[in-house]
């Protein structure tokens, strides 16, 4: 910026001019940025951003922009006083954070599975009416083959448990589950 527009844009300021107030924030921002960057602690770096420090600043300073509660003589008064306060924002957020990262603690060691989800109530309700009509729709001999698959046994189990062959077993499955998407299908277009 050159030096009539930093007086002009200075005098804007001083009167409580919101719109000055933005073009101070545009103009500094970038250098603020950089002030951050430099200063920010490498432990508390994943916490939080220099945008983060310099929008808090911002947010705190816009009021007193817009009832002009400072006076500056020059640009150079102007950019000492945002470092003052940004670095006084960055030390106080740096210290907050440190001190979360000295009281926490590492997570237990997690399974070496991903833990399934509950399945929510809507959900449990229509499986449970999926069940019932899959029931429904097959002859009651095989009734016995789609409550032994359910309950996890292997096509080899079930074929010896009800007295059928395995490829028996497996058609039986196939024409039920095929009957059931055809069911679901017919509802979902009707």
């Amino acid at each position: 910026m050159d030096p009539a527009t930093i007086e002009e844009l200075l005098q804007r300021l001083g009167s409580g001019d919101e719109a000055a107030a933005g073009e101070v924030f545009r103009a500094y921002e970038p250098y603020l940025r950089r002030v951050v960057r430099r200063r920010l602690p490498t432990q508390v770096q994943g916490r939080f951003d220099s945008a983060d420090v310099l929008q808090s600043v911002w947010a705190d300073l816009l009021p007193g922009f817009r009832e002009a509660r400072w006076q500056f003589a020059d640009a150079a008064q102007l950019r000492a006083f945002l470092i003052r306060v940004v670095q006084c924002r960055l030390y106080d957020r740096s210290r907050r954070a440190l001190r979360q990262t000295t009281q926490e603690q590492p997570l237990e060691t997690l399974p070496a599975e991903p833990l399934a989800p509950q399945p929510r109530p809507s959900e449990h309700a229509q499986a449970g009416a999926t069940w019932e009509r899959l029931l429904a729709s097959c002859p009651p001999e095989h009734q016995d083959v789609l409550r032994l698959r359910r309950a996890g046994l292997t096509f080899q189990e079930i074929a010896t448990a009800v007295g059928m062959h395995e490829g028996s077993v497996r058609r039986v499955v196939r024409e039920v589950a095929r009957r059931v998407a055809f069911l679901e299908t017919a509802d979902s277009e009707g």
